[in-house]
């Protein structure tokens, strides 16, 4: 019987609707006004789909069907593959606009009477493979509809604005032009407002890294605080207005620009004491055991070494799929779970010492190193 084929990967997808714009109308008023005064049209739809709230999960009236991008066939005989999703981020996007980075916000960084003109980056990307909604019984991508039920209809997006629930069922409209208005500096500006060691802060309030690099007029006193942090070693506390709120964030020196980490409020941070087990006493051979396994295993850290292992088993089992080709078979799970914790740690220490330890890890992560600074330097 002939492999069922499943439809073409595609190669990229339609942008979702960024933020980017959004965050720009906080920095340099320049980009969104001419010499009069009046708003670009080109910095109207901008923001204008910025502004514009994510479309839900599809949910229309009984029995409203979705709208598809394309004709289903319609009296086939043989009846089409059952197919859930579909994928796309499989390509690898080599474009110069791809390529190339675009700064989401133009703003200033604030200390003192010191005002630097700099422009923001999102310092990290998703090479995650993302699934589409489709129709089971004839495989086409399905579209949100934004349905209004008291017109039963669907909404364009021109027609469409964000509000709040300011009473159970009573929506306020808020414009564009009502957030113009926000009375709060960080709307324009990194406002540090205090330096702090950088091991003081827990990891637990990161949240979001972006990159901090000058504008052509702050180039020298860009660098000029990112050397001043470094001597010191601190890092800047600051708040920042993005995407419609403001938020805590960490400037700290990274390469030759400045690392900008959104952090959470304390009162985001959720206590552990709800979840923590009751204390129970370990003995000092059972903490000596756990100590030389973690001494065992002690490396320095080499990010080069890990890999999203669940993405590329994704992807091959999408590419089995596309070809024909017969599923790979997933790992079966070890059994015999050990009970006694003293000889699953001693277990443990003696396969750590057979394959070398950090010791072998060590000396690979120093040869990939050196390799690759060979490559920077070819």
């Amino acid at each position: 019987m002939p492999a069922a084929s499943s439809p073409a990967v595609p190669a990229t997808t339609r942008p979702r609707p960024g933020w980017g714009a959004r965050s720009r109308r906080s920095g340099s008023p320049r980009g969104w006004r001419d010499r009069a005064g009046a708003r670009t049209p080109s910095a109207a739809r901008s923001r204008w789909r910025a502004a514009r709230p994510r479309p839900e999960p599809m949910e229309g009236p009984p029995g409203a069907r979705a709208e598809s991008t394309e004709a289903a066939a319609a009296g086939a005989s043989t009846p089409p593959p059952i197919v859930i999703f579909s994928v796309s981020g499989m390509a690898e996007r080599t474009s110069k606009a791809a390529r190339t980075p675009r700064a989401i916000w133009r703003g200033t960084i604030s200390f003192g009477m010191v005002s630097i003109p700099v422009n923001l980056y999102t310092a990290t990307e998703s090479h995650d493979v993302r699934f589409h909604l489709l129709h089971r019984r004839d495989g086409v991508r399905l579209k949100n509809v934004r349905w209004c039920p008291k017109d039963e209809r669907a909404v364009p997006w021109d027609d469409v604005v964000r509000g709040f629930e300011y009473t159970k069922g009573k929506y306020l409209p808020v414009s564009e032009e009502d957030l113009d208005h926000l009375p709060v500096k960080s709307v324009h500006t990194v406002d540090i407002s205090d330096f702090v060691k950088l091991e003081e802060v827990d990891p637990i309030y990161y949240d979001k890294a972006y990159y901090l690099a000058p504008d052509e007029a702050g180039v020298k006193a860009f660098a000029l605080l990112r050397q001043a942090l470094q001597q010191t070693g601190r890092a800047a506390v600051a708040k920042v207005a993005i995407r419609d709120k403001e938020n805590l964030c960490l400037v700290r020196p990274y390469e030759d620009v400045l690392s900008m980490e959104t952090m959470f409020y304390a009162n985001e941070i959720r206590s552990a004491q709800d979840i923590a087990a009751d204390g129970e006493k370990v003995s000092p051979k059972e903490l000596q055991m756990a100590v030389s396994l973690i001494e065992n295993l002690s490396d320095s850290f080499d990010p080069e070494r890990y890999r999203d292992e669940y993405q590329a088993a994704l992807k091959q089992v999408i590419k089995a799929k596309v070809e024909g080709a017969p599923l790979p078979e997933a790992p079966t799970e070890k059994g015999g779970r050990v009970v006694d914790l003293m000889e699953a740690l001693r277990a443990s220490v003696e396969q750590t010492r057979k394959k070398g330890g950090a010791t072998q890890r060590k000396a690979s992560s120093a040869g990939r190193r050196t390799a690759q600074r060979r490559r920077k330097t070819a």
